[in-house]
């Protein structure tokens, strides 16, 4: 496999030159460029020659903060994933999940070599939940909840619930083409009527819709 293209963006310098420093050293990755804020990290991505498949993005910086900076990222560069390594970590992280497009959200005071595994997990799958979010999210379900029941024209088809499963587990467009006998436009058509119906921007946004509507299990989904 080939390294993982990683940009650090945290004003805190030292930080980021820390991490920096140790995801240097493990095998796999590369850390392209390290920015102190928001606008740094936009200047540098539209002047760079290769993107980063990862931004490790802060919340709270001084100039655009966290927030806004993947906004902009989700909008001009939705092939980078977000990890969201912040200090402010609580459990309205899903509020930030949807509000940011981020694919995991993450407590400052992580383990580096924690990070250092989670980072493939939401390369290759674009999701990540801490055990914590789990059992938040678990806490968050009903009780009883039932399968879920097609009834108003808002309401997902029985196509895109099939590959809003399949995107969940983590099947690319061309993967659900094959295996539904449909061309991969097509899966996109799908992928962006996901989008809209459910109101979310990202793998993890539609992960969180499918566990909140019965419609997967959270234990499909990949954790350490």
């Amino acid at each position: 496999m080939k390294n993982i293209s990683i940009a650090v963006t945290d004003d805190d310098t030292l930080l980021a030159g820390l991490l920096e420093d140790f995801l240097n050293t493990c095998k796999g990755f590369n850390v392209l460029f390290t920015a102190s804020e928001g606008g740094e990290l936009i200047s540098k991505l539209t002047t760079i020659e290769q993107l980063p498949d990862i931004v490790l993005l802060d919340l709270k910086m001084q100039g655009m903060d966290g927030i806004e900076a993947a906004g902009y990222l989700k909008s001009h560069f939705p092939t980078i994933k977000i990890i969201i390594i912040s200090s402010h970590y609580k459990h309205s992280f899903l509020k930030f999940m949807f509000k940011t497009g981020a694919s995991a959200f993450l407590p400052k005071g992580i383990s580096p070599l924690l990070l250092k595994n989670i980072i493939p997990i939401v390369y290759e799958k674009s999701i990540y939940f801490m055990e914590d979010q789990v059992e938040c999210l678990k806490e968050k379900l009903p009780a009883k909840t039932s399968r879920y029941i097609l009834n108003d024209e808002n309401d997902l088809s029985e196509r895109e619930i099939e590959i809003l499963k399949l995107i969940c587990t983590q099947k690319t467009a061309d993967e659900i083409g094959k295996m539904l006998f449909i061309n991969r436009r097509t899966v996109e058509g799908h992928k962006n009527n996901l989008f809209i119906k459910t109101g979310t921007k990202n793998i993890a946004g539609l992960a969180v819709y499918a566990i909140q509507h019965d419609i997967l299990s959270i234990d499909v989904f990949p954790r350490i």
